[in-house]
């Protein structure tokens, strides 16, 4: 009697925190994004089929997670960039072939006029970034190849836009897995 009595109450017990629970590996709907450049495998910013980005995978590189971005640009030209944006906004590039190269190629959290350079080296590949735009909706970052003795004094400006990353006439758009257009 005692034997079946405990095993009701192990039954009960069991229903009772089965009932209760609830799902553990239940995926939440997927929401639009709040970041200037969101990072999500999947995400698509696709203008034609000889102009797109898409993100591809996740890599760690030294210990942090990236992103892979794949680009064809023109039909013929592709280009893999592993990104990721640190706990202080900052858009960081680097590479599993050269995990000690970190470069920064933009800072979310700074204001306008802001300055920073993207590796700090002082060589002719370090660029000088000045944020030139920073709205609710839009950031935009100049750079200047100021140690470059020919290209020094002709910036080129990249801006993102917040919940949709690269601006552009695109023709298929999915970020964080929701299609905008």
């Amino acid at each position: 009697m005692k034997n079946i009595m405990l095993k009701t109450s192990i039954l009960m017990l069991g229903l009772t925190i089965l009932v209760s629970c609830k799902k553990p590996f239940a995926t939440p709907a997927p929401e639009r994004s709040d970041s200037f450049l969101p990072m999500q495998v999947g995400n698509l910013w696709y203008m034609n089929n000889q102009n797109f980005t898409e993100i591809k995978d996740s890599v760690m590189i030294s210990g942090k997670l990236y992103y892979k971005f794949v680009s064809l640009i023109g039909g013929d030209a592709y280009a893999t960039s592993y990104l990721r944006i640190d706990e202080n906004g900052k858009l960081i590039s680097s590479d599993p072939r050269f995990p000690d190269l970190k470069v920064i190629r933009g800072d979310f959290s700074a204001k306008v006029g802001d300055q920073f350079f993207t590796t700090g080296i002082g060589n002719d590949t370090d660029q000088q970034v000045t944020v030139t735009e920073k709205t609710d909706t839009k950031m935009s970052f100049s750079f200047d190849y100021i140690y470059h003795v020919n290209l020094k004094g002709h910036p080129y400006v990249n801006s993102y836009l917040k919940g949709q990353g690269y601006p552009g006439d695109w023709t298929r758009l999915k970020i964080n897995g929701v299609v905008l257009k």
